[in-house]
């Protein structure tokens, strides 16, 4: 207790130590923002930007951005000039003291010679308003997103937050995304023009909460394909632009506390805490000695004196340790710095340093049942105590000049994530009660850094754009243990005997190593009069992993002597495996039982190219289409339990057609058609044939180094209004066909202590669907209130069926599909009095979460309701903000079932609980504080 108390004194010290002495100048604005093409949405290079009736003026960069700074308080007017584009003067634009003042600007293409003489007037509020507007309507794709602009004005704090608004998307577990209904495999995540490895192993899913909001240039996900995205996804690509050379040099701090109603201040068990738990570190206490055989070949032919003899080197860390779970933490230091050259270069870095700390009890009723799920087999009441500490890293440094942009990038999160469950419940394999408890820590870390550049050439205006990335994920679970007792004698009997073979010890390590390089050429040309531009380029990416685990439980060889059996047997968990209990005569010793099969290494190899035309028929016409093709290549190398090795590879081409087409009906509105062919592929975890047992889960979950990967042909058609800025309103039906679709399934030999996990591929499978977005002010129903009131939902309906199921099973959905999806809100934002006020309401359909077999039924995931609110307040003229959120108010149990109604021949059509566990309501207070450093 006296560590965490000495951890969390330190931290806020930091905090505040930063805030005392800082001192930050003030006297001058600045003006800064994008120029675009108001037809099209591509951003505009070497545009004139000028302060009316001055020498003073810029020229945008090679991302179309500008900054005119060093400008006293006032009003000015803006005159933005380009070749073969109309001029435009903006009036009223006001400039503050120590601010930026933030203006997009949309130009329209001169329709002849003559017109480019003609100015066109607007003020600011006109002109911004337009500019987010045009932002919206010119996507190539159906997609949807929101700007830094939104996010500015939004209470979010990271990117999970963010994504929560986006339609057509929801958040699990606060991390991961879920896009039209679609989990995991069917989502690819990127930051900035770089595919993102998974932080999870073991599936294909990233944790978007490690990114802050803040430091988010815009996000994206795209719901349709085009040649120069990745091909692997079927859902959407949620793609994260993270600031590089910022607006103005800044520096802001975030912390918050929270509070949980069934955990914080309650008593936390556990073992003994590392030293750097609290800093998401691990200590040397939980590895295998150095000096303890390396492999089971090297263990198992030792004689039983000589096991106990290294046995007696592993400490015994069985003894529980009673805690008191503190309020969860969250903080987060940004800086930003900003450096302009008289050549008219601009060097900018933004650096963030996050920390965060929770501790969650969760309550869990496990169930599973025997003779035709009929009577139970098993009934736990578990308790589980998760801690969980991560410590992040975000670093950008870019430099432009002119028509060159060099960025290098950098993402490093490492996360130590403990759970210790306490249980007690009845088992019919050992007719008694037990008493269970398994320590889980698992330590993982990714780091990603990139390099890149942006190039602008030729009469053309040609442009290059290249990404250098290399990604690292480790996973370490070092001494993963559980100990296992039965009841001895009657029901009412206080006497509990350990049960060897289910007490174990398991060490695993993963390293994953991810390569990638690509490069675009874009080549702009005239087309029927209109402008047009052609583009290609080229992707490589290679991955390579390396997985060993060890596993051992504990034998206990008789002493011959019934009382003193009984004795060793019933010393409790905190001593029985002290080293004077670790002997091969009348003691304990551990027994490897690693198997071949529990060690792979794994690689893969993506090739791509493609080629992509972006053509302009008419003022309201235009067709993005192509092809890319893709060489994918997956490898297994493993030893089976023969102890031969085998290697198992699969080399895969796809020719991956796309075409968008988007005809604007006004200047408000777009009708929209999008065909494509995409890939699911594998994640290695799932190829490997490593199986793993989950002593909390009692499932085994085996990997198939034979799966394909799947293909998917998809249609959209969007219609989509956007009455006015930051407003939209769409239509959309969706239609997709999987082929090889790869589903996890229960294996017909499971038992319900050891039901083993598989993944499959399925023939065929389709799924359709309609979805209904809008995003609408409310100031139409007049009043002050009313104004600064927004409405926003999503709402998707998905049916989807495997056609051809391979397991010989009636029609069903598709494995992970949801069948609906429902996100609605409102937010009241008063600018003038800084108060924010937002509700949210989620809830996703019951899905599948496992396939079930002729023996055995589907295990599905019920729905459930969220609500969260929020109320923020904003302080010291805008400089800081206070936040009050109520996560998950309603408290519904998250609960997997057993549905009768998917077995035929079963007397009880009621659906059997299988695991409900309950999470708490959250309330959390958080400050920021946000130190201007314009000079």
């Amino acid at each position: 207790m006296k560590s965490q108390l000495t951890l969390k004194k330190t931290l806020l010290t930091i905090l505040f130590a930063l805030g005392s002495v800082l001192v930050f100048a003030q006297g001058t604005g600045k003006i800064a923002g994008t120029v675009t093409d108001a037809k099209t949405g591509e951003t505009l290079i070497g545009v004139s930007v000028k302060i009316a009736g001055t020498n003073k003026g810029v020229g945008t960069d090679v991302e179309g951005k500008y900054v005119l700074g060093g400008l006293a308080s006032g009003k000015y007017q803006i005159d933005v000039s380009y070749v073969s584009y109309a001029t435009k003067k903006i009036t009223e634009v006001e400039v503050k003291s120590g601010s930026v003042t933030s203006l997009n600007i949309a130009l329209d293409e001169s329709s002849s010679q003559t017109l480019q003489q003609v100015v066109i007037t607007g003020n600011y509020k006109q002109e911004s308003v337009n500019s987010l507007l045009l932002q919206q309507k010119n996507s190539v794709r159906i997609s949807s997103g929101i700007s830094a602009e939104i996010i500015k004005r939004s209470p979010d704090r990271n990117t999970s937050e963010v994504l929560k608004r986006v339609s057509g998307a929801s958040i699990q577990n606060n991390k991961f995304v879920v896009i039209r209904g679609l989990a995991d495999r069917y989502n690819t995540s990127m930051l900035n023009n770089s595919l993102l490895p998974s932080t999870e192993p073991d599936k294909k899913a990233f944790s978007f909460d490690i990114i802050p909001s803040n430091l988010i240039d815009n996000l994206v996900i795209h719901k349709t394909a085009s040649p120069d995205l990745p091909g692997d996804f079927a859902g959407g690509i949620v793609q994260v632009i993270t600031k590089d050379v910022p607006d103005q040099s800044f520096l802001n701090f975030t912390t918050s506390f929270g509070y949980n109603t069934q955990s914080t201040f309650e008593d936390f068990l556990g073992n003994e805490r590392g030293k750097y738990d609290y800093l998401s570190f691990t200590d040397n206490s939980r590895k295998l000695p150095s000096t303890f055989p390396g492999s089971f070949q090297e263990y198992n032919p030792l004689t039983a004196a000589q096991k106990a003899e290294f046995s007696k080197q592993l400490p015994n860390p069985y003894a529980e340790q009673t805690y008191i779970a503190i309020p969860s933490q969250n903080h987060q230091i940004n800086y930003g710095n900003r450096t302009d050259f008289k050549n008219g270069g601009s060097l900018g870095s933004v650096i963030s340093l996050s920390y965060r700390n929770g501790q969650n009890i969760n309550p869990v009723q496990r169930n599973d049942y025997q003779n035709d799920f009929r009577d139970i087999y098993y009934d736990y009441n578990d308790t589980q105590y998760t801690f969980n500490t991560s410590v992040g890293v975000l670093a950008n440094v870019t430099y432009k000049q002119g028509k060159t942009k060099l960025s290098f990038k950098n993402l490093f999160n490492n996360v130590l994530d403990e759970t210790y469950v306490d249980r007690n419940g009845f088992n019919t394999n050992i007719d008694a009660n037990l008493r269970f408890n398994n320590n889980d820590l698992t330590k993982k870390a990714i780091y990603n850094t990139q390099l890149e550049g942006d190039h602008q050439f030729g009469k053309a205006d040609q442009k290059i754009n290249w990404n250098l990335s290399y990604s690292l994920i480790k996973r370490d679970q070092p001494d993963l243990r559980s100990i296992y007792y039965r009841q001895v004698g009657d029901e009412n009997s206080s006497e509990y005997n350990l049960v060897d073979r289910n007490s174990r010890r398991f060490f695993s390590s993963l390293k994953e190593d991810n390569f990638s390089a690509q490069a675009n050429y874009t080549l702009p040309f005239n087309f029927l009069s209109k402008k047009s531009t052609f583009k290609t380029g080229f992707l490589s990416m290679y991955k390579t992993r390396d997985f060993s685990a060890r596993i051992f439980n504990y034998l206990f060889n008789s002493t011959g002597s019934a009382s003193m059996d009984n004795y060793l047997l019933s010393l409790p968990k905190g001593s029985i495996f002290a080293s004077e209990n670790i002997s091969s005569t009348g003691g304990f010793i551990l027994t490897d039982f690693t198997s071949n099969t529990d060690s792979y290494e794994a690689q893969s190899l993506l090739n791509a190219g493609y080629l992509m035309l972006d053509n302009k028929f008419s003022e309201k016409s235009r067709l993005v289409w192509g092809v890319r093709v893709e060489n994918y290549y997956q490898n297994i190398d493993y030893m089976d339990l023969s102890g031969t090795n085998r290697s198992f590879d699969q080399t895969f081409t796809d020719i991956l057609p796309s075409a968008n087409y988007t005809y604007s009906i006004t200047d408000k509105s777009n009708f929209r058609a999008s065909v494509s062919r995409t890939v699911s592929r594998p994640e290695l975890r799932e190829l490997a044939p490593f199986a793993f047992y989950d002593f909390v889960a009692q499932t085994s979950t085996l990997g198939n180094p034979m799966l394909e990967r799947g293909t998917i042909n998809n249609a959209d058609l969007r219609y989509e209004i956007y009455p006015k800025a930051g407003e939209a309103v769409t239509f959309s039906v969706f239609y997709k066909d999987f082929n090889n679709a790869i589903e996890q399934t229960l294996d017909e030999g499971g038992t319900p202590e050891r039901r083993q996990i598989n993944f499959t591929n399925i023939s065929k499978a389709s799924s359709y669907g309609a979805e209904v977005d809008f995003r609408k002010r409310l100031d139409a129903l007049g009043g002050n209130f009313f104004k600064d009131l927004t409405a926003f939902a999503n709402v998707s309906y998905i049916h989807s069926e495997v056609k051809l199921n391979a397991l010989g099973l009636d029609a069903r959905p598709l494995q992970g599909q949801s069948p609906y999806l429902i996100n609605a809100g409102l937010q009241y934002a008063n600018e003038k009095s800084g108060v924010s006020l937002t509700a949210l309401y989620n809830r996703i359909g019951e899905r599948i979460a496992f396939v079930g077999n002729s023996q055995i039924p589907n295990i599905w995931e019920n729905s459930r309701n969220v609500i969260d609110f929020q109320i923020s307040k904003k302080l010291f003229k805008n400089k800081a903000e206070l936040k009050l959120n109520i996560g998950d108010v309603l408290n519904q149990n998250s609960i997997f079932y057993l549905n009768m109604d998917d077995k035929n021949g079963y007397n009880s059509n009621v659906d059997k609980q299988y695991i409900s566990t309950s999470f708490g309501t959250n309330f959390t207070l958080g400050f920021s504080y946000n130190f201007s450093l314009t000079k």
